[in-house]
């Protein structure tokens, strides 16, 4: 049976210098075999320890039970300092909560069906652009990336990617992802705040860039906020929403930093995870003409208006609960691609995890790489089987181990809007088109910013036959 791509694994010994060189060039290949079937592993450096845990209950603790006494490490914040500020995603303690009070608001109850036009009409678009490419070998993670950010700007400020600045963000992002890798040297050495981050002078270019560009957004959405006009978005929501203790809004400031990370989280993973559950609806065809049904089932295909001008079916949210071949094949492809592969917690409080003591200081690694192909967990764990989640070890481990997202308080507060973009967006895609494996080798998945391929995913596409 074909399985999906997996990195190859590192020997099971190496020196801290081949250690650091491995991690720079890629997370993934950097670690052992055993960490799939281990509970529990520790890194020794001479400057601290280092504990991956793979056993439910020790990631219940570290997420769930107590997250107070497992911040997030500064390690992993200081490769995204430059473009993500203080945002949401790196802060910690009561700034963290302020945060998230106010922006939670904004992606809670019905907020999610009131973005689904915006994300329906970023799915026609990402559709339309792949149709034009019918007949080409394409390396989908461009067009991915394009379809993902083009879904967090009309969601976010209502214009398409096409717009001026949309754009300019959009082209000066994959500078960025080019240049910075997610850890650099601090991830490894305790630097004191004063000394220099080694951050080449083109990553803190683009990162200026990028957050000049972001603030030109937000103060001319606070102005249209002022005068009375402001679209009914997230950005206005979000920087309309005061925090409920303090009667606070963010600042301008603050709001570049969550909007980077906001586009960072929601269009860098999305893309991901696209990409990669198209290469696996080109290795598995069964699968793509299954759920190419269901999407003709349910989203119907364009039609002409009385005056000639192509109609698209109207964007009616309940479809979102009628794909579900979609959805599990979607949640399957997280599983074995989960776009974040690594978080990081320090512990702040002497611990004693599997009868070892952690000081604090320690640094607490969580993997959803590692712990969504465990082979003391999941049946078939490198298999590609979206029907598993209807299987008793697969709801088990849906509950226990599954967390693309992360888990407990810190769950990345889009889930739900990341779930429904790449179901929509899968069905339009598969709807009218068909992917299909090239004669290049297969992609070999890589980590920087998210679980990328080593040297792009090429696919066949071409228009599907109209039953």
């Amino acid at each position: 049976m074909t399985l999906p791509p997996k990195p190859p694994a590192r020997a099971e010994r190496v020196s801290l210098r081949q250690y650091a060189k491995l991690f720079k060039q890629d997370i993934l290949s950097a670690q052992p075999a055993r960490l799939y079937r281990a509970w529990m592993a520790e890194f020794r450096t001479p400057f601290f320890r280092s504990y991956l845990l793979n056993q439910p209950d020790l990631i219940k603790v570290v997420l769930k039970d107590r997250p107070d006494d497992f911040p997030k490490s500064d390690r992993i914040s200081e490769g995204l300092r430059p473009l993500l500020g203080q945002s949401v995603f790196l802060t910690n303690g009561e700034t963290w909560k302020r945060q998230r009070r106010i922006i939670d608001p904004a992606f809670e109850g019905g907020r999610l069906r009131d973005t689904f036009p915006a994300m329906w009409a970023a799915a026609e678009a990402a559709t339309a652009r792949f149709a034009a490419r019918a007949g080409e070998e394409i390396d989908v993670e461009p067009e991915t990336s394009h379809a993902a950010a083009d879904v967090i700007f009309r969601t976010l400020f209502s214009i398409p990617i096409d717009h001026e600045i949309a754009a300019q963000v959009f082209d000066e992002f994959r500078t960025y992802q080019r240049e910075q890798p997610l850890l650099n040297i601090a991830a490894f050495l305790p630097l004191p705040r004063w000394m220099p981050r080694g951050f080449s002078r083109r990553t803190r270019q683009s990162a200026q860039i990028i957050r000049g560009l972001i603030t030109e957004l937000t103060e001319a959405r606070q102005q249209e906020i002022e005068k009375g006009g402001a679209p009914d978005d997230l950005a206005t929501k979000i920087m309309t929403t005061r925090d409920p203790q303090t009667g606070e809004t963010f600042t301008a400031e603050e709001m570049v930093d969550q909007v980077a990370i906001f586009f960072l989280a929601g269009h860098e993973t999305s893309a991901s995870a696209l990409a990669w559950t198209l290469y696996l609806m080109a290795l598995y065809p069964e699968w793509q003409e299954k759920v190419a049904q269901e999407a003709r089932s349910f989203i119907l295909p364009e039609k002409l208006s009385p005056k000639g001008r192509s109609a698209h079916s109207a964007p009616d949210f309940s479809i979102l609960s009628k794909l579900r071949l979609s959805r599990d094949v979607f949640r399957e492809s997280l599983r074995l691609y989960p776009p974040v592969p690594m978080m990081v917690r320090e512990n702040t409080c002497p611990e004693a995890f599997r009868d070892r003591k952690q000081k604090p200081g320690s640094q607490m690694v969580l993997s959803p790489w590692h712990v969504h192909r465990h082979t003391r967990m999941w049946d078939n764990p490198d298999g590609f089987d979206p029907e598993r989640f209807s299987t008793e070890n697969g709801k088990r481990c849906l509950r226990e181990v599954y967390m693309p997202f992360s888990a407990g308080p810190r769950v990345c507060t889009g889930a739900g809007f990341a779930m429904a973009e790449g179901v929509l967006i899968l069905s339009k895609l598969l709807r009218d088109l068909q992917f299909d494996l090239t004669d290049r080798p297969p992609p070999v998945p890589v980590a920087h910013l998210t679980v990328r391929s080593r040297a792009g995913i090429y696919l066949r596409v071409r228009q599907r036959d109209r039953c």
